[in-house]
């Protein structure tokens, strides 16, 4: 996602044609193009099992300067909710401290309000667990709000928050930004929530009602989510209520009734994620690697390196949960994957050969060469980029000597 520097006071003093001279001219700078010189590639990985459910996750700073995404994953929940999951996903930006506020304590905002309280006293309804949801992140921001106050001075970091109440009924899923979250059922994408993006035309609508206005399918110009967590620059509208700001805390809250046996696993990404591979892409990826692995952190981290390697540019985190009727790895799969790999490392080898006087390719040349080839049994959705690591470590074994930085170029110029 994209914040611009000036504060949306200020950018709101210029009109239009103005702000999009300036946006044009590079004077209204885009704090995502703060990039390292090489991505940030060691990860922070989690795994555990309960409730009949396994999970992992992965998370990467990649290219960013910062790393401000956070996570959740929480089995069995507080308030005798013993039965009960929670995961959840938050991308920060403009600082990490509303994502690392809202991952230690937005469970707790939510199971701990009155309306989800008496949502459990009750029979309890979906609706009813739903706006107890909803009001969980409505008071977690009016909370980070007085905080930030009481500090003098307005914290002005947001974070999307994308994540999963698993019931023993329902799974309810719940969106705030433009982080995502989907279903793989039945062997295909049974559902997967909706970006909220300020050109979406209710975003937009709420926008202008409240006096702002959406350019370059930006918030006045400025942020790219219509909705987050945060981000109190954007929530100052007088007469105005939380949910009728320019950026709203409201998430979209989806209860879906659980399927045993058809239900496969959940996958919770950040945009960074989702930038670069598509719902199918990445649940067929995701179906392909349980099929060779059963360890949850592994899958996780081919899916950040994949991402990383198809040129994603920012934060990286996924959780993937997985039901009973997940994929399960097939010898037939194991052996395919191994034959694959011998066959990338057969091919690393011969183009290294073919340099002969001319020295040795660097890895760019040979992973160009080797897209241009039709390579049978690649992995589904990750293609040849959820094989660099095996070429790479081919490479490297075949060139030793090689310089540290040989290959700290971005993948974009390997295609």
């Amino acid at each position: 996602m994209v914040i611009l520097f000036l504060p949306w006071k200020l950018i709101s003093c210029f009109n239009p044609l103005h702000l999009f001279f300036l946006f044009l001219t590079g004077l209204i700078r885009d704090t995502m193009g703060a990039f390292l010189d090489k991505p940030k590639m060691e990860k922070y990985n989690s795994c555990g099992e309960g409730n009949n459910l396994r999970y992992g996750l992965s998370s990467m700073q990649g290219w960013r300067v910062e790393m401000e995404d956070a996570h959740t994953a929480v089995i069995g929940l507080p308030h005798a909710l013993d039965h009960w999951s929670f995961f959840a996903v938050y991308d920060g930006h403009a600082g990490s401290q509303v994502a690392k506020y809202c991952c230690e304590h937005l469970l707790e905002h939510i199971t701990s309000n009155s309306d989800f309280q008496r949502a459990l006293q009750e029979d309890p309804s979906v609706d009813n667990v739903k706006n107890g949801i909803r009001t969980g992140f409505l008071q977690i921001d009016e909370h980070m709000r007085t905080i930030s106050e009481k500090k003098h001075g307005v914290d002005r970091s947001g974070s999307t928050a994308v994540g999963v109440m698993i019931s023993p009924s329902h799974i309810y899923f719940i969106n705030c930004g433009d982080s995502r979250g989907l279903l793989s059922r039945g062997g295909a994408v049974h559902f997967f929530t909706q970006d909220h993006k300020p050109n979406n035309p209710l975003e937009k609508e709420r926008i202008q009602k409240a006096g702002g206005s959406v350019m370059i399918q930006r918030v006045n110009g400025s942020l790219a989510v219509s909705r987050a967590l945060g981000d109190f620059d954007y929530k100052c509208v007088h007469g105005k209520g939380p949910t009728e700001q320019l950026v709203s805390p409201e998430p979209e809250v989806y209860a879906i009734e659980r399927c045993e046996g058809e239900d496969e696993f959940i996958i919770l990404a950040c945009d960074g994620i989702w930038d670069v591979m598509g719902n199918e892409q990445l649940c067929d990826f995701v179906r392909s690697r349980l099929e060779v692995t059963d360890d949850l952190e592994r899958v996780s981290n081919e899916i950040v390196d994949t991402c990383l390697y198809k040129g994603s540019r920012d934060n990286m985190s996924v959780v993937l949960i997985c039901f009973p009727g997940a994929p399960k790895v097939s010898p037939d799969a194991v052996k395919k994957e191994a034959d694959l790999d011998k066959y990338l490392e057969g091919k690393v080898e011969e183009i290294i050969k073919k340099q002969g006087d001319e020295g040795v390719p660097d890895l760019v040349h040979v992973m160009r060469t080797l897209a241009s080839e039709s390579i049978p049994n690649l992995p589904p959705g990750g293609e040849l980029a959820s094989k660099r690591t095996v070429i790479e470590a081919m490479y490297n074994k075949l060139n030793p000597y090689r310089s540290d930085d040989t290959d700290s170029a971005s993948t974009d110029d390997m295609w």
